[in-house]
């Protein structure tokens, strides 16, 4: 197996990542939205006990819309829901949807979405997306390299209670030529490393010189890094969210793309500890843009055990948990620090205010990345 050419999720053939963010002035937030190709079909795996998401029962495998225009990942909270109101806009405005009528422009478009909460964790309380994040995400969509860390839903993320947190991506293609990528918003409660010793939990799944770069950093760092750490009650890291969409070029269908976010979430536990708290929100979306098919010997609708096709599956569902874990690994590398301020304006004084400090993996274990 090898990493796609950009070793991200439009490696996936038609599938197009856009951004949009704000920072400063009180704001540190934002918004992705994932574009995948017309007819792409979709699923989701909600396990965080504490999920914020729109469209996702429509995703069930008992449900009857199976295809998907694009999946918005956003900070905010709840609030943030209102960014898919500005993805579905922009596909309106370019007539694409569940048709609902005769007429070209009498279309639904299907946005499934999800949230993780960065609410005052950088920026204002009431700075949050609304539609115009989703619409300027879904505008600004393209098939080229993602860019990663500080961008878009991972703008205000953080990596437990004191690092940043971030996008990433990854991608792989598997020996039969089919492709799978992933990206990440990480807004994780748990670590994606270990705290005794500051190596990252899936460096170990990285592609051959994936991550030959990142050293173990040393002992004074770890314990720096430890003693950052809150006690009483401000050691807990509530309302924490990891999101996570992973896409593929095989065929598949509803019930198999549901699986297929399943396998994703194997993915977190490996990269995250811990993973799936009931503050969390963890959520995966799974997409299938068809272009390659698989074998099918299906007969009156069932898979018989003795065909090909689960063996087919089995390195598509095994890729996706890959390519979630190294994906992590690249949001927690590709953060950066941001230090949030707030500005008060009276009649006569503008003050300026730090309200605090989210520091990057980088910049906390500095020769982890050193030379």
């Amino acid at each position: 197996m090898q990493a796609g050419e950009r070793n991200d999720i439009t490696d996936v053939a038609g599938v197009a990542v856009g951004h949009h963010q704000r920072r400063g002035r009180g704001w540190l937030t934002g918004t992705t939205v994932v574009l995948p190709p017309a007819g792409t079909v979709g699923g989701v795996d909600v396990r965080g006990g504490g999920p914020g998401t729109r469209e996702t029962d429509l995703l069930a495998p008992v449900n009857m819309v199976d295809r998907v225009d694009a999946v918005v990942l956003t900070g905010g909270s709840a609030y943030g829901l209102a960014a898919a109101d500005g993805a579905m806009t922009w596909l309106e405005e370019r007539q694409r949807g569940f048709a609902v009528g005769e007429e070209p422009d009498r279309v639904v478009p299907i946005v499934p979405a999800a949230v993780l909460f960065d609410l005052g964790a950088g920026g204002r309380f009431r700075n949050r997306p609304d539609a115009s994040f989703g619409y300027r995400a879904a505008g600004r969509a393209r098939s080229r390299p993602v860019e990663q860390g500080t961008v878009g839903a991972g703008t205000g993320a953080h990596l437990g209670p004191v690092l940043k947190g971030g996008i990433g991506s990854a991608s792989v293609v598997l020996d039969n030529g089919i492709t799978v990528g992933a990206l990440v918003a990480m807004n994780s409660s748990g670590l994606t490393f270990d705290p005794t010793t500051g190596e990252l939990w899936s460096a170990r799944d990285g592609l051959p010189g994936e991550f030959d770069h990142v050293h173990p950093p040393t002992p004074a760092e770890v314990a720096a890094f430890r003693a950052l750490q809150p006690v009483g009650p401000a050691a807990d890291a509530p309302l924490n969210t990891t999101l996570v969409v992973v896409a593929t070029d095989a065929r598949l269908d509803k019930p198999e793309c549901t699986r297929l976010a399943g396998s994703a979430h194997d993915g977190m536990a490996r990269a995250i500890r811990p993973i799936h708290l009931y503050h969390d929100g963890d959520v995966a979306f799974a997409l299938a843009t068809g272009a390659v098919e698989l074998p099918d010997e299906r007969r009156d609708g069932l898979i018989r055990p003795t065909s090909t096709r689960p063996a087919q599956l089995a390195p598509i569902l095994a890729g996706a948990a890959d390519v979630v874990a190294r994906a992590i690994v690249h949001a927690t590398l590709a953060a950066t620090t941001t230090t949030s301020t707030t500005t008060t304006t009276t009649t006569t004084t503008t003050t300026s205010t730090t309200a605090g400090t989210l520091t990057a993996y980088r910049d906390q274990f500095p020769t982890a990345l050193a030379p």
